[in-house]
């Protein structure tokens, strides 16, 4: 089993979680956090079967920062 790290955002609609250090869009929802984060582990899991381990980025991330710009 391979531990991945995801981001779990809080929206007035509920809430969005995604992984980091896979190839591709992976994306959970749910009205709860702990509904988006089993919604997130069923698509990584479905990701991985369908895309197989390469889809996993080799290197595991160490840090996550979230930083804001203006733009």
């Amino acid at each position: 089993m391979k531990q991945i790290k995801i981001i779990v955002e809080k929206h007035p609609e509920g809430y969005l979680a995604y992984p980091l250090g896979l190839k591709g869009v992976v994306v959970g929802e749910g009205d709860t956090y702990e509904e988006a984060v089993d919604d997130v582990k069923s698509a990584i899991k479905f990701h991985i079967e369908t895309f197989g381990k390469e889809s996993v980025e080799p290197e595991e991330i160490l840090e996550t920062f979230i930083a804001e710009v203006a733009v």
